[in-house]
This record gives C-alpha cells, structure tokens and sequence, in this order.
C-alpha cells in the first residue's frame, strides 16, 4: 500500500512537528508500506543549511527508508513573524505540485497546521483520486487568534473557509485528545469522521537515563535542582512567567532553570534575564534528536508552559517526551484542557494555573523539598507513556483507517 505525507515539517528540521511525522513514517516503513513524504526545504529550526541542499528546485532522498521528496516553498532560513505568515500561502503550492510529482498513492495524511495545507489535499483528491486524513494538532486559525497572531478579519474569514474546506473534503479528520473532538464537533465537524490518535513519543529513543551527564557537565549544572524547558520559545510558550518564578527562587542558590531551544521569544528573554540580574537561568540552543533524551535525563523536573489564552484543547507533544524520559512535570496552562487530565490520571506531576509565576514557583518548592515525590511521579510517567503513547499502538489505529478507506 503506497502512503503519502504532507507536511511542512521533517528532519533535519528540529521540533515535536518534524518528529511526529518522521516517526509516523518510519514505523509505517518498517511495517511494509510504501511511504512517500512531501515537505519543503529545511528550514525551521535550521541556521546553516546543508550543503546537499543548496540551488536545488526539487530534491529526493532516503531517511531511514523512507523516500522524501522536497519542494520549494520559501527559501528563508529567518524566521521572522513576517515570513511565518506568507509561507502559510505557499507552502500548499509547493507540495501539491510534489504531490503530482510523487505518483499515484492509495491515501494521504496531512498535518497541519499550517491550516491551508489541506488546499494541497484537497487539489490532489480533485485531480488524483487520492482520499486523505487530516491530521489536526492545533485547530488554527483559532489557536494564532488565542493568541494575538491573528488579527485581521479577511484573513480570518479565509482561513476559516479553508479549515471548513478540509473538514468536509477528508475521509478522517484525526485529533490527539477527546477535547479536541469534542470541540470540533460544536463547530460542526461531522462526528463520524472525527477519530482520536492519541500522539506517540518514541519510548525506546526517549527513556530514564543517568542524571549526571554531558548537558551537566558542560553547562556547570553540578549537582543542583535542575528545572528544565526544552523546545519552541515562541509567544504562546509563555517563557516570560518562567523568568518571573526564576526571579522569586533567586535566593534559592541550588535551585537552576536550564532553558533550551530557540524562537522568537529567545532574544528578548535573553535580555530579561540579564536585565534581572538572574544567574539562576541557563540558556541552550536547540538540540538535535539524538540529544534531546539527555536534555530530559540532566533535568530533576520539566516544564510544560501555554499562556491563558491558549483555550483550544492541546496536549504538547513535549509533556509526553518528558513522562517517557521518567521525569515529572509542573504543567503552567490551562487547568481544563487535555493536558491537566493526563497529568492527574497519571500521576506524574503538578498543574498550576497559567501566567501566575508565584503558582509555578510553589510548586518547583514542593518538588525541590520532596525528591523521592520526585522520583514516584517520573516512573508513573514512564509507566503511563509506555502504555498508551507507545507509537506501536498508535499506528494500529492509521492502518484501521487505511481499511476502512480502502474498503469503500
């Protein structure tokens, strides 16, 4: 069976949306499906690109069996808020002409955002026959409205008709939580195409490891309690609360927060830290994959952050990273969303209301004061995430979507 991905995000490219999709698509290789993913050049999360990519048009290759076709979509490796907002009008173009390129494939799956992604399905189930499922992890536009991204009412009213446009014309819309479905659904999904994929963490690449590691040493983070955030450092990340609970622990001399990834925010988060005076913050730059496990391992607790705006369920790809690393979680968002609900039934950390820095503070006390608490959250975690976000099971649900349409 010959599948198609579309996405605007893969490896080399560094992120919770690039290795989704690089997961979904080896583990569907390595069941024998003949798997075929369109995406653009890399450049998300990517400062020098390689050479092997440089005045190309198109470019094929092999990652881990899986064949990649890449397509221009915009040649700028700034990610400017500028360039994030055009690139959501070219990226569809681009990978719908790969998809004409790529040959004929039994079904597609899209990722999205970017929302207008489902244009390019939408195109090649026109012209190819290619029925597809649309896989949903932030339901924009709302999510950039939440969160000030999105302002202007035409642009609004366009994106909603295209997020209409990809609901109707998908065999599957696939969610990760019963939050999302059910928010969907209000907004007029039809029930019967909404099915939940719950996401997967790869648990044999991200699992327990030794504390006392490279990141430690290099980053002088010693035997201190190391408070850890790994990932985008954009708007709705919320970063800025995380300085102002470091400010109110400053006197707390074995308490660290070690920052790592990069985005928008990182510059000016920067420039707050040292404006504080705050030596109890480290920053790192992005990691590739095979590292990130070890970012986790170095920490004695991780952050899950969304400022109090962001109300469409989501569940981050990175709370599930950091219950498989066997580590727990102070989770800053919204406290009846997705997320909290997993935290509780597992048993693996804390929830604070979001934007409140004393909040964020006491719980990072009440861990620091209690490390075998610390230690009984982290093995719930792991044992949670090894059994309900294991990418085995997750992939049994796609290839029960795959007989379904096949069938018809």
């Amino acid at each position: 069976m010959k599948v198609l991905l579309l996405t605007n995000y893969f490896p080399p490219e560094v992120g919770a949306a690039s290795h989704l999709f690089y997961n979904l698509g080896r583990m569907l290789t390595k069941k024998g499906y003949d798997v075929t993913v369109i995406t653009g050049f890399p450049r998300y999360n990517v400062k020098v690109l390689d050479e092997k990519y440089r005045n190309k048009f198109f470019f094929r290759e092999t990652i881990d069996g899986i064949s990649v076709l890449r397509v221009p979509i915009l040649p700028f490796l700034k990610r400017t808020l500028f360039v994030r907002k055009i690139e959501y009008f070219f990226v569809p173009g681009g990978l719908f002409v790969g998809g004409l390129i790529a040959g004929k494939h039994d079904v597609a799956i899209i990722y999205s955002p970017p929302v207008t992604i489902g244009l390019a399905a939408f195109l090649l189930k026109k012209i190819k026959k290619i029925p597809f499922i649309f896989n949903v992890q932030d339901i924009h536009p709302q999510a950039l409205i939440d969160i000030g991204f999105l302002r202007n009412r035409p642009l609004i009213w366009i994106l909603r008709f295209i997020e209409k446009l990809n609901y109707k014309n998908a065999t599957f819309v696939t969610i990760h939580s019963n939050g999302n479905k059910e928010y969907l659904a209000k907004q007029g999904v039809n029930s019967s195409k909404l099915v939940v994929v719950p996401n997967w963490v790869d648990t044999e690449l991200i699992r327990p490891l030794p504390k006392m590691n490279n990141f430690r040493k290099k980053y002088n983070l010693g035997d201190n309690f190391v408070v850890s955030f790994a990932g985008i450092m954009g708007t709705s990340q919320d970063l800025r609360t995380v300085i102002k609970a470091a400010y109110l622990l400053r006197n707390h001399n074995k308490i660290k927060f070690f920052l790592v990834g990069d985005g928008v925010e990182r510059l000016d988060l920067e420039k707050e830290v040292n404006k504080r005076g705050l030596n109890n913050v480290i920053f790192a730059p992005m990691q590739p994959r095979e590292k990130y496990p070890y970012v986790l391992a170095a920490s004695d607790v991780s952050l899950v952050t969304l400022k109090k705006n962001v109300v469409t369920p989501v569940v981050p790809s990175k709370l599930l990273s950091i219950m498989a690393s066997g580590r727990p979680v102070i989770a800053s968002l919204d406290l009846n969303g997705d997320a909290p609900k997993i935290i509780y039934k597992a048993g693996c950390g804390l929830v604070v209301e979001p934007e409140n820095p004393e909040k964020l503070a006491k719980a990072i006390l009440e861990l620091y004061f209690n490390p075998k608490l610390c230690d009984e959250m982290g093995l719930r975690g792991r044992k949670y995430a090894e059994e309900n976000f294991s990418p085995q099971s997750c992939i049994s649900k796609y290839e029960e979507l795959f007989r379904i349409i096949i069938a018809r």
